[in-house]
């Protein structure tokens, strides 16, 4: 087959975290795929079609994608930050496992981009300098019981923990439960960093604890990084450093 697919990651948000392959990738591409404002990203130009689409539609998306290489098109699947972390790499592979066995002869391709929690974590200090895992706090595909036991482990385990969706418009609570969840397992001191838009005009940076921390705080733009008791916290002017240190002890 003449065609081909690479499943892109955009970065946080600034074009020059966009990196090199991916931009080379986007130049030689005649279609790209995605979720509405990934799309508007990518720069029109002649002989690009730029296909939109809403943000519950990842199968069709990619089966879309998928179909189009297979009639030999030069297909670029974006997503923001990292295609591998909560984004389009894991729905294309769903849809090639459930399409024709020919399309297993497609050229396919991962290209990695800097994910939200990375960039968060460089604008704080190190807050992720050690163990640390990440959890998607929407339940639009899993339940809430699984996302709640998976907090109450993390915490167990004494990760820091990044959370991606912390809170939707339509879902607000959720977020509320799971505040109430890390202070009952973490305590009111744990450190917590709201960083929202990070490497955008709109970007903002905002380090507290998990007592005085708000539901509000947080919205579908902003990522939440929660240290771990080992997390500190230098003082300085300006913005604080929020850092985990690499010893265990």
């Amino acid at each position: 087959m003449s065609g081909w697919i690479a499943i892109a990651g955009l970065g946080p948000g600034r074009e020059t975290l966009v990196t090199p392959e991916v931009s080379q990738a986007l130049a030689e591409a005649s279609d790209v795929l995605g979720y509405i404002p990934y799309v508007a990203r990518v720069a029109p130009r002649e002989g690009l079609v730029l296909h939109a689409s809403d943000n519950r539609v990842e199968l069709q998306r990619a089966t879309h994608a998928l179909e189009m290489a297979a009639a030999g098109r030069r297909v670029v699947v974006v997503s923001s930050g990292d295609p591998g972390v909560f984004a389009m790499a894991a729905a294309v592979f769903e849809a090639l496992e459930q399409g024709p066995p020919e399309w297993l002869s497609l050229d396919i391709r991962v290209l990695p981009g800097i994910t939200a929690m990375l960039a968060a974590s460089a604008r704080a200090g190190a807050p992720l300098g050690h163990d640390f895992c990440a959890i998607n706090l929407s339940d639009n595909l899993k339940p809430w019981a699984l996302i709640e036991r998976r907090l109450r482990l993390a915490a167990e385990a004494d990760f820091a923990m990044a959370f991606y969706n912390p809170r939707s418009k339509a879902r607000p609570e959720g977020f509320t439960r799971t505040l109430e969840v890390l202070r009952e397992a973490c305590g009111a001191d744990r450190p917590i960093l709201f960083a929202r838009a990070v490497s955008t005009p709109e970007e903002h940076l905002r380090v507290t604890t998990l007592g005085e921390a708000s539901p509000d705080m947080a919205d579908m733009r902003t990522v939440v990084i929660v240290g771990s008791s080992r997390t500190r916290l230098i003082p300085r002017e300006g913005a604080p450093i929020l850092y985990t240190p690499r010893s265990a002890e």
